[in-house]
């Protein structure tokens, strides 16, 4: 942490009784949450380690809902904290304890507009299920890549205003690798429409990208125009005992190749998560019962169907395995056979996070290190965590894939949360650290909100915080839209 924390600026105006009533004239009495049992869900955070503050939980139905609720709150200097699925890690989307305003939750804007199978688009509202949409595309015959373990919860607005990751970004990128346009809602309650599904447009600066991984600071993003792909047709998944994580990026470096550029997910999984999964996360089974501390799980697919006597994905990964078996990379192996199989496999992925909280307190990281550097971080922040508290206990992950690990630990058996707190500046210090210095970043894929904001000060320099700021102020000059995530003005 920073040796000074400046408490961050927060605007503390009260909403009025008068003011509650013009909201209700906006959205309806369906559209404000005001008791305390029904706020609670909107003000506490995912994993239930922050608790914040609303005078009210404001639900709009649609933009011109949306930027009227935006309007008078500018107008009143008002704070508004923008709110999707409420899944996020990082407190992003969870109010202060000392926020008067409001949460505005974009859950009931959940329509799909329009799907375009021939240009491969589709243009949504940001409260969508994400699971919701990938199963509109799959009924066009269309895929969406976007894919995270809170799939079920999540809702795409949120997905953008993080530049969500997942296990496809190897293949697909992020996010906001992943949409042609943007509808959003300005602090001041202008509706900016960017919603043009164009693949070029090259008409000055490419305001979307301000929005996505803004974490709801800069606006609130109303609606989206995404992008699509082929379905898959043709898939195979396998379960990998590997020999360590240098073997892992090497098994990674070939298959593109082996997989004719047809490697979709490329996950490291440590024995250690793995069992902490099937102790427990109900109905999980190991995939492959073998003595060693790592395993990869490995998935190819095509958009081609296999062809009857065809070699298809399968048969070419079971001779790939082979090779890798042959060159002492791969020690035991299993490939999916059927569609069941495959998803236990991504169960025991997805599952580590509510496992790891069934588990007891802990500390996870969210870096990226270029993919060539990942053994050696590995190995080196392991150290680094233990030389302050030996015995603590290591549960590394990640999308190796690109380069993004969840580096995670469980406290010591029979430590309490605030015994284990004591441990983590030291912790963390070690591990960003070492994050900087192979030239990495201290926040992948989750963000920054409210638990990375001294770390981001920490790391970043003077000119990207006073070029954020700048942005900031520029669009947000009274500082109510998300006050106090990402940046302490």
């Amino acid at each position: 942490m920073p040796d000074t924390v400046i408490p961050p600026v927060i605007p503390t105006t009260p909403v009025t009784p008068a003011l509650l009533e013009a909201l209700r004239a906006i959205v309806g009495d369906k559209g404000l949450i005001q008791d305390e049992p029904g706020k609670q869900p909107f003000v506490t955070d995912w994993r239930g380690s922050i608790v914040g503050n609303a005078a009210v939980v404001v639900r709009p139905a649609t933009v011109e809902e949306v930027s009227k609720v935006v309007k008078l709150c500018y107008d009143n200097g008002i704070a508004i904290v923008p709110q999707a699925g409420n899944t996020g890690l990082m407190g992003g989307a969870t109010p202060y304890p000392s926020h008067t305003g409001i949460v505005l939750s974009v859950g009931r804007m959940n329509k799909v507009l329009n799907v375009d199978p021939v240009g491969y688009s589709m243009t949504v509202e940001a409260g969508c299920i994400l699971q919701t949409l990938q199963e509109t595309a799959a009924s066009h015959d269309r895929f969406l890549p976007l894919s995270l373990g809170a799939q079920g919860s999540c809702m795409i607005g949120g997905n953008l205003s993080t530049n969500a990751g997942g296990v496809q970004v190897l293949r697909y990128g992020n996010a906001r690798n992943l949409v042609m346009g943007l509808e959003v809602v300005l602090p001041n309650g202008d509706i900016w429409n960017g919603l043009r599904a164009l693949k070029k447009d090259n008409t000055g600066y490419d305001l979307k990208h301000l929005f996505m991984g803004a974490e709801g600071t800069l606006g609130i993003i109303t609606k989206a125009v995404l992008k699509l792909w082929p379905a898959p047709k043709d898939v195979a998944t396998a379960w990998l005992a590997i020999r360590d994580p240098q073997a892992a990026i090497e098994i990674l470096s070939e298959a593109h190749a082996a997989s004719e550029d047809n490697v979709g997910s490329c996950e490291l999984m440590s024995r250690a998560c793995t069992d902490m999964v099937l102790r427990h996360i109900p109905g999980t089974q190991d995939p492959l019962k073998a003595d060693t501390p790592w395993f990869l799980l490995l998935e190819w697919s095509s958009s081609r169907p296999k062809a009857d006597g065809a070699e298809g994905m399968s048969e070419k990964m079971e001779q790939f395995l082979a090779d890798q078996m042959e060159a002492g990379r791969v020690l035991d192996a299993v490939i999916a056979q059927n569609e069941a199989q495959s998803r236990n496999m991504w169960v025991i992925r997805e599952s580590v996070a509510p496992a790891s909280r069934a588990e007891g307190p802990g500390l996870s990281y969210d870096i990226s290190v270029s993919i060539s550097k990942i053994p050696d971080f590995i190995e080196k922040g392991i150290k680094a965590a233990c030389d302050v508290l030996p015995s603590i206990r290591p549960y590394p992950l990640g999308h190796i894939g690109d380069g993004n690990l969840h580096f995670s630990f469980m406290g010591p058996v029979g430590m309490d949360r605030q015994t284990l707190h004591q441990y983590s500046p030291a912790i963390t210090r070690g591990v960003n650290d070492l994050v900087r210095d192979m030239a990495g970043s201290i926040s992948a894929e989750h963000g920054i909100g409210i638990e990375k904001i001294d770390e981001l000060a920490h790391y970043r320099s003077k000119i990207e915080l006073d070029t954020m700021r700048s942005i900031k102020r520029a669009l947000d000059p009274k500082n109510i839209m998300n006050p106090g995530k990402i940046l302490r003005l």
